[in-house]
């Protein structure tokens, strides 16, 4: 989402540097066109600390590119955000941090959510502003990122994916798709158990995506006796303009923030179905007039696929929905945002440019 930001904000003549910790992933090549800085790579690979290593190099970045504003496109890296204010006081650009997750993790255990609770409450006060993605997500801001909290729906599609009349097929073997990195956070073998005990005959899933636990998903799937039923296609550098081809998207998640994936999904015309991973997800699906929502439980999961219907109900209230959820928006509401936050600066940090973005 970062990267698709950047290159549209430079569509629009905005300076928005790029700042990246490594440039070794599966998406090196869809955004080949994009420049970047990056640190010096050290001799071993840092893919495990590469945060670690964002954090020792940003600072010297920070200093010569003198940005008006340090964004930080996920929660992944808010830990890299109070860091720089640790480390440059004064001397740090305001922040602006968007919120890519879950914050009431009702998945943790009550002893983790505490110190969960604790951390978000120390870093709260690391950024000029905190956005989430959704106004749902607004009552699980701590009081003090709610004081500096702001809303801008997740940009997940393009204005011309709105189109109201999608042809959607009416019989036949349903075909089930689920995109995601195979996390623990993404529960895909709960998905595939309950997949494998509501699968009717002719009917296939396939999982875009790739990650640590793919092994063992496929070693499961195997074990379920569904190995010719299910498609591990790996990551492929269009996953989303691959979704006309299916008729339900799953998803299986323990927490989410607004996850792109569905938005994407809906704007396609699929029906979804989806584990309660979040407030952002029961938002997004109308509290459950645009798709099923379901508890973290494997039966309720599998009789939820056994009845998914093939198409997303009520279009024309769907799309009007969705409307909130585009890159033409929201990028404009980003630089709005920015500029106040560069606005806010301290006469000590002298601004190079109105509108600028780091990512």
């Amino acid at each position: 989402m970062a990267l698709r930001l950047v290159r549209h904000w430079r569509a629009m003549g905005v300076d928005a540097p790029l700042f990246l910790g490594r440039e070794d992933g599966a998406m090196r090549e869809e955004f080949g066109d994009i420049d970047y800085a990056m640190p010096r790579q050290p001799r071993r690979s840092q893919a495990g600390w590469e945060t670690l290593w964002m954090i020792l190099t940003l600072p010297a970045v920070i200093r010569r590119l003198r940005p008006d504003v340090l964004f930080v496109a996920g929660s992944t890296y808010t830990i890299v955000a109070f860091a720089m204010r640790l480390l440059l006081g004064r001397r740090c650009p305001p922040i602006v941090v968007k919120i890519s997750n879950d914050l009431a993790r009702r998945d943790l255990h009550p002893v983790a959510r505490f110190f969960w609770r604790a951390w978000l409450r120390i870093q709260a006060r690391c950024a000029r502003h905190w956005v989430v993605m959704d106004e749902s997500m607004t009552p699980e801001l701590p009081p003090v990122m709610a004081a500096r909290g702001h809303v801008v729906h997740d940009p997940a599609i393009c204005a011309t994916q709105l189109v109201p009349v999608r042809v959607s097929r009416s019989v036949g073997a349903r075909r089930f798709v689920a995109i995601g990195r195979m996390v623990a956070q993404k529960h895909f073998a709960l998905m595939l158990r309950a997949f494998a005990a509501a699968v009717q005959p002719g009917e296939t899933l396939t999982i875009f995506g790739d990650g640590p636990e793919r092994p063992v998903l496929e070693a499961l799937a195997a074990s379920l006796g569904i190995a010719d039923r299910v498609t591990f296609a790996g990551h492929v550098a269009d996953a989303p303009g691959k979704l006309a081809d299916f008729d339900v998207l799953l998803m299986s998640s323990r927490y989410e923030g607004v996850p792109a994936v569905v938005i994407e999904a809906l704007a396609a015309g699929l029906a979804v179905v989806s584990t309660d991973c979040g407030a952002g997800l029961r938002s997004l699906l109308g509290q459950g007039r645009f798709g099923t929502i379901v508890p973290q439980d494997e039966a309720l999961l599998a009789a939820a696929i056994r009845t998914a219907p093939m198409a997303a109900p009520d279009r024309i209230a769907l799309l009007a929905s969705l409307r909130r959820f585009t890159i033409e928006r929201s990028a404009q509401d980003y630089l709005t945002l920015f500029v106040e936050a560069a606005a806010a600066r301290s006469p000590l940090q002298p601004a190079r440019l109105d509108q600028e973005a780091h990512a």
